[in-house]
């Protein structure tokens, strides 16, 4: 499924669901999503993660000695159509 059909909430709402909760913040195009990975997540687990956040448009996994593990997804939002790029144009 593209993405523009799956929201950033669905996605969080899963990885809630699968143990792992998220945070979802809105940019002005795309909605990320983030989720602190524990050490211990089983292989079973990760094949579910990965199923959920493979619906997002990209996916990654940041992991330092610092701050452990966050897996994080983006979804972009609607691009606008040609006529609503450069914002309300003047009537002629």
């Amino acid at each position: 499924m593209p993405a523009s059909g799956v929201s950033a909430a669905t996605i969080a709402d899963r990885l809630c669901t699968l143990g792992l909760p998220a945070r979802v913040e809105e940019h002005p195009r795309h909605t990320s999503v983030e989720a602190e990975v524990p050490d211990a997540l089983s292989a079973e687990s990760w094949r579910e993660v990965l199923e959920v956040v493979a619906e997002a448009d990209r996916f990654g996994l940041l992991a330092t000695s610092l701050n452990g593990r966050t897996l994080w997804a983006v979804v972009r939002k609607a691009v606008p159509s040609t006529g609503d790029v450069g914002g309300p144009s003047p009537q002629r």
